[in-house]
């Protein structure tokens, strides 16, 4: 068995191989991309960052699933357990809460923007409330949302680099150019592309993940002894006390007094996601109404996938792997396993559908972040009038400069600095939730009241979420607070959440009992249940009611 040690030298050459071909393979298929399914003018930007809105089921399937599980999950999940243990299933958790919360709002979504041409989320509050600061307010928190998120599957590539032996050795360089590589061939398939890109090399994304899962969960397990030796193994590593905090690093099964936490990071995560700007886009991407639920309830299957991927971290354990031996850096957990388990040729396998799981999402969040950018601040504020050709290539050159961006970040700053705001990023992410999902329902919500409730969110979550240390980390140490008043913790986004809930309803009852200007609804009660086949007759004949 290789155990990987921090510094080891030489660059693994089949594995090496093996992920550079499939590399090479994915960015073909994204720029042939460009005219797959071409349904309209590319000059548009529902085409280009929609795909033309003409995704059937099974596209959608993996574009969404290629979306949402992404090379940090990958690799995250797993490092959570291998480092504090049964916490880390939160992230389970929340994905089965998920699909059945979004099978309630996420068709009415799709309805309406299909109606109203909607192509972001703030487009959808813009013309719901009659509100462009609101409307500005959520796709500014969309786009810092993203961009630590676009960060973080940097992190994935660079974990599978720093175990196939590229940069370990302490050569910055060495690991940084495959990075600089990989991102611009990247931002050259999206620019050409767009969202049609990432939907194309989800097919094989997903199945690379697939099979690595499959075969490491019957594989790996023989070789360790079995399941009963890997939670054993598991269970004494993760009870030894840290020479730091004098505490155990975590447990096997949930420990007393974090039972709060793990059900406000399962639900706040599971409300959290589909408040992503790219969780959203290949949704209003599908063609039909039908489609988007026929998807939610298929996507469950990812459910059971990750399931097995969190147990990698406890193989990790039971292989013999020490937060020391990987470089002081959990993330570096499964791709060092599937290194040491593996014959190098699937190794290479395995290492590429880390890599490739992360460019299907980067590509995607950045199309997302781009498309706020150019509909809810270009649009708005610099340039009403302009075409949508204007808008399209204003939205390519965005999705560049996120892109590197991300890549600017993750290179400027530590891997820890990435995790921590891309923390921050759920925090903040959640107080959109009630201007979008409580828009798609109602309009009894002030404008104005939606503003401060947001404010108020954003500001506690941040100012919480900075405060939190321990002995390793000044900032950002835990994704979990000590609620106001209580010596109970929770997720932190959720009692943001409370408190923007909060200023909400007070702010409400004040605004409408002084009768403050509520804006006009754009929208009618009928467009949100509008499909596709009955798209024409009702832009004729729907009536511009309040709904």
């Amino acid at each position: 068995m290789r155990i990987l040690a921090s510094g080891s030298s030489g660059v693994h050459g089949v594995e090496l191989g093996v992920v550079v071909t499939l590399f090479v393979l994915v960015a073909v298929l994204g720029f042939l991309a460009a005219r797959w399914r071409r349904s309209g003018d590319a000059n548009h930007l529902h085409e280009w960052g929609l795909g033309g809105r003409s995704f059937g089921g099974f596209i959608t399937w993996f574009l969404i699933g290629g979306d949402l599980y992404t090379a940090y999950t990958f690799v995250a999940v797993p490092a959570s357990l291998f480092a504090t243990g049964a916490l880390g299933f939160f992230a389970v958790g929340y994905t089965i809460l998920v699909w059945p919360l979004v099978f309630i709002f996420l068709p009415r979504l799709w309805s309406v923007s299909r109606k109203h041409g909607y192509v972001t989320p703030a487009d959808f509050v813009k013309g719901r409330h009659g509100s462009r600061l609101l409307s500005l307010a959520i796709a500014v928190t969309g786009i810092v949302a993203t961009m630590p998120y676009i960060a973080l599957q940097l992190v994935g590539i660079q974990s599978v680099l720093y175990v196939m032996g590229i940069g370990s050795s302490g050569s910055s360089f060495a690991q940084d150019l495959p990075l600089f590589v990989a991102f611009i061939i990247l931002a050259a398939f999206t620019y050409t592309s767009g969202l049609r890109a990432p939907a194309a090399i989800a097919f094989v994304k997903d199945l690379l993940i697939y099979i690595t899962i499959l075969v490491a969960v019957i594989y790996i397990p023989m070789r360790l002894g079995g399941w009963t030796h890997i939670f054993s193994a598991a269970s004494t590593r993760l009870a030894v006390k840290s020479p730091t905090t004098h505490l155990p690093a975590g447990s096997t099964l949930l420990a007393h007094g974090n039972a709060l936490p793990f059900a406000t990071l399962a639900i706040g995560s599971a409300m959290a996601l589909f408040m992503y700007p790219h969780a959203q886009i290949g949704v209003l991407a599908t063609k039909q109404r039908s489609t988007v639920r026929r998807n939610v309830s298929a996507l469950t299957v990812y459910s059971l996938m990750l399931g097995f991927v969190a147990l990698l971290g406890y193989m990790a354990i039971a292989a013999g792997f020490t937060t020391k031996s990987l470089g002081n850096n959990a993330q570096h957990a499964v791709p060092a396993l599937f290194d040491a388990m593996f014959p190098s040729w699937f190794a290479g396998i395995a290492l590429s559908a880390i890599v490739i799981g992360a460019l299907v999402p980067a590509a995607i969040m950045s199309i997302a972040a781009a498309n706020l950018f150019t509909r809810n601040i270009y649009v708005d504020y610099i340039k009403p009038d302009a075409t949508p050709a204007q808008q399209t290539a204003v939205s390519k050159w965005v999705s560049l400069l996120v892109k590197f961006g991300a890549l600017a970040f993750v290179l400027g700053l530590d891997a820890t600095s990435a995790i921590n705001f891309q923390l921050l990023g759920g925090v903040l992410i959640l107080q959109t939730f009630p201007a979008i999902v409580g828009g798609l329902y109602t309009r009894y919500f002030h404008r104005w009241a939606l503003l401060l409730g947001w404010a108020a969110g954003i500001v506690y979550g941040a100012v919480v979420a900075w405060q939190q240390s321990s002995a390793t980390q000044h900032h950002f140490a835990s994704q979990v607070a000590l609620i106001p008043w209580t010596h109970q913790k929770a997720y932190i986004a959720v009692t943001a959440l409370v408190v923007n809930l909060v200023v909400l309803v007070v702010s409400n009852l004040v605004l409408r009992a002084i009768k403050a200007p509520a804006g006009v609804d754009a929208t009618a009660s009928s467009d949100y249940d509008h499909d596709v086949e009955h798209e024409e007759p009702l832009a004729v004949t729907a009536k511009p009611e309040t709904a």
